[in-house]
């Protein structure tokens, strides 16, 4: 009953304890886990999924790419879980966007070289499935009806914006793993159901910028994400765009923007800067030596609110790069 922390790895937030705790809390008709028994967590997950498998009538699955050439839907997993979703049940529906559509076979292949690499580091995933259609005379398996909707849901509004070119993502999560910010904050602090750098954009770009203003500003504009995004997709570029978007409509909070004009005025000052960037970061060092994080702190209550913010260790960076280059 939590929404995922991350879109090809749902449940990373949680560790085996916590799993194990789940699993003994909403079972308890099976026999209690331990943390350290993985085996018998999975034998209790196959029990318990398997059955509902095969109660079902209807399985719904997406659809990593839909070949317009052929007319097939592909899905990739590792769990075997889409395949059982498809081949089970009496009926079969392929729920995609539109922008999952390729023109051919030959694309398809090459992006899924691609696409297990960038988001587990596999040469391909342990069950890649081509569908083409219902069961036909003399198959073994498979549904006897098959349905593919096609989303748009304000995808073609994008064609032809500064930020159609998320529209290439294939949602490999790889710029997740990448980006320092998703990986302080995690999942669900993006609200979305599409995380990190990706959801950064692909939200407010689907539900309005009015909705969704405060997440292209959740990143340092590193860069790393366009580096390691396999479809080379100028995240950064994006994000600055919803930026300015927001500025220019006057969405950007008073507090933030009070903020920044704050940390202006200091930073067109750069001793006066470094001054009180090295004051501050010797004082908060000090004072969470012991602990080496704090559980609250003036002006950072929406962070301490959900998760421990670490102390400085040390000097500045300024400070270090100062001394550094003198030696």
């Amino acid at each position: 009953k939590e929404p995922p922390s991350h879109i090809i790895a749902p449940a990373i937030h949680k560790n085996r304890q916590q799993v194990a705790d789940l699993f003994n809390e909403h079972h308890p008709h099976l026999e209690p886990r331990d943390a350290d028994d993985v085996d018998g967590m999975l034998a209790d997950a196959r029990i318990v999924l398997r059955e509902q498998f095969l109660k079902a009538d209807v399985g719904i699955t997406g659809a990593n790419f839909l070949i317009a050439e052929t007319g097939q839907t592909v899905i990739v997993t590792n769990e075997g879980n889409g395949d059982l979703t498809q081949l089970l049940p009496r009926v079969h529906i392929a729920l995609a966007g539109i922008e999952k559509v390729v023109p051919t076979l030959e694309d398809t292949m090459t992006i899924m070289r691609v696409l297990a690499r960038s988001a587990t580091g596999q040469e391909m995933s342990s069950y890649t499935t081509f569908s083409a259609g219902g069961r036909r005379k003399g198959d073994l398996d498979g549904p006897e009806a098959f349905h593919v909707v096609l989303l748009d849901n304000g995808r073609s509004k994008l064609l032809g914006s500064p930020t159609e070119d998320i529209l290439r993502c294939i949602r490999c999560g790889c710029c997740l793993n990448a980006c320092p910010v998703y990986g302080k904050i995690g999942g669900h602090a993006y609200g979305s159901t599409y995380s990190g750098p990706v959801g950064a954009v692909l939200t407010p770009s689907l539900a309005g910028l009015s909705e969704a203003h405060h997440l292209p500003n959740a990143s340092s504009l590193c860069g790393r994400c366009e580096e390691v995004c396999p479809m080379r997709i100028p995240i950064p570029k994006m994000l600055r765009h919803f930026r300015e978007e927001e500025v220019a409509s006057g969405m950007a909070p008073a507090s933030a923007r009070r903020g920044i004009a704050l940390w202006a005025w200091f930073a067109s000052r750069p001793g006066l800067y470094r001054t009180m960037t090295s004051l501050t970061t010797g004082v908060l060092s000090l004072f969470g030596r012991k602990r080496g994080r704090f559980s609250s702190l003036p002006m950072a209550g929406a962070w301490t609110a959900t998760r421990d913010l670490a102390s400085p260790q040390g000097k500045s960076f300024q400070s270090q790069w100062a001394r550094r280059s003198k030696s």
